[in-house]
């Protein structure tokens, strides 16, 4: 058991496309729960779908550039993911292709399940 993390697109059938996944990054959680919170919703973060528009990513863009991705804790999330290296790479990989999937008018989620 874990925090299991996934972004993704939809193909026309509806079926998700994978473009990133992640497991245990719960610094990039907290930041996506706190962008849900934000857009209104509330009641169990966990396996809720996020649409991320094109301001999203670039603000989670500079966050991650600098370093600010918030302490997150939760029972199965593991150790501290703020300044992983490895998690970095993949989520500034996961940036530049949610850009190119957003200018190519398709949408883009985000989803954990823990």
């Amino acid at each position: 058991m874990g925090l299991d993390q996934t972004a993704y697109t939809k193909n026309k059938e509806g079926v998700n496309i994978i473009i990133q996944d992640w497991r245990k990054h719960n610094a990039l959680d907290g930041w996506m729960e706190a962008l849900w919170r934000t857009k209104g919703n509330d009641g169990e973060w966990n396996c809720s779908e996020l649409e991320l528009t094109m301001h999203d990513i670039e603000q989670l863009e500079a966050v991650v550039v600098n370093d600010e991705l918030p302490e997150t804790h939760g029972f199965f999330y593991g150790g501290d993911s703020r300044l992983d290296e490895y998690k970095k790479e993949q989520t500034l990989k996961f940036i530049s292709d949610a850009y190119d999937t957003l200018r190519e008018g398709n949408k883009v989620f985000y989803s954990a399940w823990f």
